[in-house]
C-alpha cells in the first residue's frame, strides 16, 4: 500500500511537473506564432506593394513616353513648318534682289534722262532769251507783273459788283431796320454846362459863404476843387468847374450850408465830406437805375458805380449814361430784327462806353479800356469784343453782335437834337475831311457834306478809270481812319463822269 501511495505520488508529481512545464511553455509558443504571423503578414505587404509600385511605374513611364512622342511629332511639324518658312523667305529675298537690282537700272535710266533733260531745258532757256531779248527774272517780274495788274481789275470789278449787290439788296432792309428802331425808341436829350447854380435866401448869405478875409469861399473851393462865382446876380451864387461830380459835391455842400447857416471852415469840411457820401451813394444809385432802364442785369458792382460816373459826364452836350441807355435799347431793338444775339448785344450797347470814366486814369482809347475794364470783372468775351469792336474793328473778326452796337452808337449820336458842337470845330472838321481828299491824284473837287458825315469827291475821268476810283475810295478811307478823329463813321463817294461831246456839221 505504501508502495502504491508512493506510485501515486510519484505519478502526481509528475504529473503537476509536466502541467507546470506545459502552462509555461504555452507563451512562448503562442507569442513565436503571431510573431510568424505578422512577419507572414508584413511579407504578403511588402509583395502587394511591391506589384502596385511596379503596376504605377509602368503606366507612368507608358504615359511619358507617349507624351514623349507627341511632342517629338509637334517638334517635327514645327521644323517642317519653319523650314517651308526658310524656303519662301528665300524664295522672296531672290525675288527682291531681282528688283532692287531692275531699279537701280531704271534709276541710272532716269537719272540720264534727267540730265538730258535738264541739258533741254538750259538750251530752250537760252533760245527763249535771246528770241524775247530778256532775261528769265525779267520775263518772270513782267508776267508775275501782268497777272497782278490783271488780278487786281478782275479783284476791283468783283468787289464793285459784290458792292453794288450789296447795296441794292441791303441799304433798304439797312433804312428800314434803323428807321423802326429809331421810331420805337426816342428821347430828348438836355445840354449839360460845366456851370451849376445855388440859389441863397438873400444878399447877406453871400457874404456869409465869403466869409471873413475870404476864408470860407477858399475853404470850400479847396475841400471841393470847383471855382465859387460870387457876383451881382440876385440870390444865386455859382459854381464852376469841368468835373461834373466835383461841382454836384459843391452843389450839394453849399445847398446844406445856406439851409444850415453854420459857415466856417471846419463845417465846411464836415458837409463836404458828408456831400461827397451822398453822391457816391447816388452814383451808385443812378447806376443801378440805368442798368434796370436799359435791361441789363448782373452787373459787377464796380462796373454799377462806373456807369453811374457817367451820369456826370457829357460828350457834345449828350449825357453819356443817357446816351449808354438809348444805345442799349437801339442795339437791342436790331438785334431782334436780325436775328442776333439780343441780351448780348443789349449788354454790350450798354457798356460800350464805360471806358471814356477812365480815360483820365489810363491811357488809351476808351473803347480798349472800357474792354479791358469790364473784363475783369468777369464780362463774357462776345461782350467785351462787342466793347472793343465799336470803334476799331477788324471786319474778318468782327461779330454782328459788334456790328450792331456800333451801328447804335452811330445812330445815337448823329440824329437830330442829340448833340451840340461849337461852330468853330464844325468848320474845322469839314475843311479837314476836304483836305484829305484832295491830297490825292486825280481828285477835281470835294464836298463834305451831311454835319461831315459824307464826302463827295469828283475826279477827273481822264487821270481815273472806273478801277482806280474804287481803290482811291479805299485808299481815302484809310487816310481818314488814320489822321482824324470824327465822330461816328464817314461816307466816301467817289464820283466819275465821262462826257462825250462832238459837233455835227
Amino acid at each position: 500500500m505504501a508502495i502504491v501511495g508512493l506510485v501515486i505520488l510519484a505519478v502526481g508529481f509528475g504529473t503537476g511537473y509536466a502541467l507546470r512545464q506545459r502552462a509555461t511553455s504555452d507563451p512562448v509558443l503562442a507569442a513565436r506564432e503571431a510573431s510568424d504571423g505578422l512577419r507572414n503578414d508584413a511579407a504578403a505587404k511588402e509583395k502587394e506593394v511591391l506589384l502596385q509600385a511596379q503596376d504605377e511605374a509602368i503606366r507612368l513611364r507608358t504615359g511619358a513616353e507617349g507624351e514623349h512622342r507627341e511632342r517629338r511629332a509637334e517638334i517635327q511639324r514645327q521644323e517642317k513648318r519653319l523650314q517651308q518658312k526658310e524656303e519662301n523667305l528665300d524664295r522672296k529675298l531672290e525675288g527682291l534682289d531681282g528688283r532692287e537690282q531692275s531699279l537701280q537700272a531704271r534709276e541710272r535710266e532716269l537719272e540720264a534722262k534727267g540730265r538730258q533733260a535738264e541739258e533741254l531745258r538750259a538750251n530752250q532757256l537760252v533760245e527763249l532769251e535771246r528770241i524775247a531779248g530778256l532775261t528769265s527774272d525779267e520775263a518772270r517780274e513782267a508776267i508775275v507783273g501782268q497777272i497782278e495788274n490783271d488780278v487786281r481789275e478782275a479783284g476791283a470789278r468783283r468787289l464793285r459788283e459784290i458792292e453794288l449787290e450789296s447795296v441794292e439788296t441791303a441799304e433798304p432792309r439797312a433804312r428800314r431796320i434803323i428807321a423802326t428802331a429809331i421810331q420805337r425808341y426816342s428821347s430828348d436829350q438836355v445840354a449839360e454846362s460845366t456851370v451849376s447854380v445855388v440859389h441863397i435866401p438873400n444878399e447877406e448869405m453871400k457874404g456869409r459863404i465869403i466869409g471873413r478875409e475870404g476864408r470860407n469861399i477858399r475853404a470850400l473851393e479847396a475841400a471841393t476843387g470847383v471855382d465859387l462865382i460870387i457876383d451881382d446876380t440876385p440870390d444865386a451864387v455859382t459854381l464852376s468847374g469841368f468835373d461834373a461830380v466835383r461841382r454836384e459835391i459843391a452843389r450839394m455842400a453849399l445847398t446844406k450850408l445856406v439851409t444850415d447857416g453854420r459857415i466856417h471852415p471846419a463845417r465846411i469840411e464836415e458837409i463836404v465830406a458828408k456831400a461827397k457820401q451822398d453822391v457816391e451813394a447816388h452814383i451808385r444809385q443812378e447806376g443801378e437805375t440805368a442798368a434796370y432802364e436799359a435791361g441789363v442785369h448782373g452787373l459787377h458792382p464796380e462796373v454799377v458805380k462806373m456807369m453811374g460816373r457817367m451820369r456826370f459826364r457829357t460828350s457834345y452836350g449828350q449825357n453819356q449814361l443817357q446816351h449808354s441807355i438809348e444805345v442799349a435799347h437801339l442795339a437791342a431793338m436790331m438785334a431782334s430784327e436780325l436775328s442776333a444775339d439780343v441780351a448780348k448785344t443789349r449788354r454790350a450797347g450798354f457798356l460800350h462806353d464805360i471806358g471814356k470814366v477812365l480815360t483820365g486814369e489810363v491811357e488809351g482809347p476808351h473803347h480798349i479800356i472800357g474792354a479791358d475794364f469790364v473784363s475783369r470783372f468777369g464780362e463774357i468775351p462776345e461782350v467785351c469784343d462787342a466793347i472793343s469792336g465799336h470803334h476799331d474793328h477788324d471786319p474778318e473778326y468782327q461779330t454782328v453782335e459788334a456790328v450792331i452796337v456800333q451801328a447804335a452808337d452811330a445812330i445815337s449820336g448823329a440824329r437830330p437834337g442829340a448833340r451840340r458842337e461849337s461852330v468853330e470845330h464844325y468848320v474845322k472838321r469839314l475843311e479837314a475831311l476836304e483836305s484829305v481828299a484832295n491830297s490825292f491824284e486825280g481828285v477835281e473837287k470835294s464836298f463834305a457834306i451831311q454835319a461831315g458825315r459824307e464826302v463827295r469827291i469828283v475826279v477827273r475821268p481822264d487821270e481815273v478809270d472806273d478801277v482806280g476810283a474804287i481803290r482811291l475810295a479805299r485808299d481815302i478811307v484809310k487816310r481818314i481812319e488814320e489822321t482824324l478823329q470824327y465822330p461816328g463813321q464817314v461816307k466816301v463817294t467817289v464820283v466819275r463822269e465821262t462826257r462825250a461831246v462832238d459837233y455835227a456839221r
